[in-house]
């Protein structure tokens, strides 16, 4: 059996969405047969106690299948103190998904006695997933299941230290949220600890928000991309690489392109700005999407999708936003935020749209000072027991708002039109009618923001009669319209009047190739980004599933 030390010990043995507690998916003991046929792919070995098999910070970490003997599992504290969470017996494996990708590991392991073991290559381990369907099962999902217990834990992850509410504390908390990178936030205006923290790292409220990794490492408020290099998300990216096909974005539709493209044999690279899942990442919960009767949450969508990439060999550039496309010569390269660059035969654009901003005084001032595009666990805390404005009428409004209803005091939903039928699916538009704790405004529109450092109070008026009503909020969460994400593309493609990625046909109305390919040989578009698209996560993995034919008749005509 597996032990499990500290914080997972002390759970409830009742509490079985604690990974940890599910040892037999979690910390699974594979039988002689099993290890008989990972065997085949690694080299036995014996390590004398002590042995590091990998440690904090390594990447690219060779898998472990234990024979004999037992290897613990540690992470550290800000001053290095160690806590062993896990101990690994004969007939169990270490690893978790950063195994997958060329990020740094979280944690670290060590033979506590002689133990004997089998040791797996990467480039072996990954040929194992592929040929080896049940043991790939098995392994996959314990490590989702271990990620899922770092972040639950806070297994080798970092402090953020900043104010509760203050816009940079939120821009890191929510990054690393959506990424499932474990971390503790302690709020300074909130916490008791904070000032004996401050003290102790040396940091001033000009240096709020700070990240402490061990050793310590401190960061100063730092940027979306410094954060991701400095804690081991961001992968090694090599500009003299040509990829043959890079996907630009990580929502539904590109993390499709990618897996399909990567699991067909396809080199894939994938570049997203901020975390997969784009602004489906966001959806406290899709009902309506095929095979998830009971609904999933749009961030476990996308951890899925994003697992499933890298299991097929996808490279993941993330928290790099694409600046600049050169499409003048092939293979096309596209500039990156940080000064660099990656190339590739062919791209797949996903990136998708943003919601457009209200044009109202005083706008930049809140945002993420009260006024937010995600209605997530992060902004849900910040104003539980408060009443809320949601601004749109589609279905990423009525997602939210019903997610917002658990906690929040009160919950107003504003539309400029007559109601919510025409924009919004059946089955949130009654769970809406039947809440006791929601109330639709139709023909209403803001007219004015008011607070303090932070949104207090937000007043709306009734086009029809004029009137105008202020209400106290603890936040306005608008999700109205949408506006493409194409500033990039620097005049390669052509884009319609609302700036949406133009596919399917020509100048001259003649079909193209590929009802998503673009005037620009080998480039394509794909979900929210392309001009007629159907705006639903269903719509966008199709798009993204379907482009990849077409990308292999473009890199190999002869393919059929």
């Amino acid at each position: 059996m597996v032990q499990m030390l500290g914080d997972a010990a002390m759970s409830s043995p009742l509490d079985q969405t604690d990974p940890y507690l599910r040892e037999a998916q979690t910390f699974p003991l594979l039988d002689a047969g099993m290890i008989a046929r990972i065997a085949q792919y690694g080299t036995e070995e014996t390590v004398p106690a002590g042995t590091f098999l990998y440690r904090r910070g390594d990447r690219a970490a060779d898998f472990f299948l234990l024979l004999d003997g037992a290897v613990e599992t540690f992470d550290e504290g800000p001053d290095r103190e160690r806590h062993v969470f896990t101990v690994h017996h004969a007939g169990q494996f270490t690893g978790e998904t950063n195994f997958l990708n060329g990020r740094e590991s979280l944690v670290s392991s060590q033979a506590r006695t002689d133990t004997r073991l089998i040791r797996v290559p990467r480039l072996e381990f990954r040929r194992m997933l592929a040929a080896e369907p049940d043991l790939s099962e098995i392994v996959m999902r314990a490590f989702i299941l271990r990620r899922l217990g770092f972040v639950r834990h806070q297994h080798g992850g970092v402090v953020l230290i900043g104010p509760s509410h203050c816009a940079e504390t939120l821009r890191l908390q929510r990054f690393m949220t959506r990424n499932a990178y474990p971390h503790r936030t302690v709020a300074t205006d909130l916490d008791g600890d904070a000032p004996e923290m401050m003290r102790r790292f040396g940091l001033g409220e000009a240096d709020l928000p700070a990240v402490v990794a061990p050793g310590p490492v401190v960061l100063r408020n730092p940027s979306t991309w410094e954060l991701a290099d400095r804690i081991g998300l961001t992968e090694p990216l090599d500009e003299d690489r040509v990829f043959d096909v890079a996907v630009v974005g990580a929502g539904p539709a590109g993390l499709a392109a990618a897996v399909y493209a990567a699991s067909e044999g396809l080199s894939t690279l994938v570049i997203e700005q901020e975390a997969p899942g784009g602004q489906a990442g966001t959806s406290s919960k899709i009902e309506n999407y095929l095979g998830f009767p009971t609904g999933i949450s749009g961030q476990a969508l996308a951890g899925r999708a994003q697992i499933q990439a890298q299991k097929f060999g996808a490279h993941l550039a993330i928290s790099r936003a694409a600046c600049r496309l050169d499409c003048t010569d092939r293979p096309y390269r596209i500039a990156l935020e940080d000064g660099r660059s990656a190339r590739a035969r062919a791209i797949v654009v996903a990136t998708g749209a943003r919601y457009r901003k209200l044009d109202l005084p005083d706008y930049e001032r809140f945002e993420g000072q009260g006024i937010y595009y995600a209605a997530t666990g992060t902004e849900a805390r910040l104003c539980e027991q408060q009443a809320v404005a949601v601004v749109g009428g589609g279905n990423s409004a009525g997602q939210a708002a019903m997610f917002l209803s658990a906690t929040a005091a009160h919950v107003h939903v504003l539309v400029r039109g007559p109601g919510l039928r025409a924009t919004m699916s059946d089955y949130l538009v009654r769970r809406i009618a039947t809440s006791p704790k929601i109330t639709v405004h139709p023909f209403t529109e803001v007219t004015a923001l008011a607070g303090d450092a932070f949104l207090r109070r937000v007043a709306w008026r009734d086009t029809r009669t004029g009137d105008v009503q202020a209400q106290a909020l603890g936040a306005l969460f608008v999700m109205i319209g949408a506006a493409p994400n194409t500033e990039w593309l620097c005049g390669c493609l052509p884009l319609d009047k609302g700036g949406f990625v133009s596919t399917g046909q020509d100048a001259d109305g003649q079909a193209l190739s590929s009802p998503f390919a673009t005037t620009t040989p080998g480039i394509y578009a794909v979900g929210d980004v392309r001009a007629g698209s159907v705006k639903r996560v269903a719509s966008g993995v199709g798009e993204g599933s379907v482009v990849v034919q077409a990308i292999h008749r473009f890199l190999d005509p002869g393919v059929g």
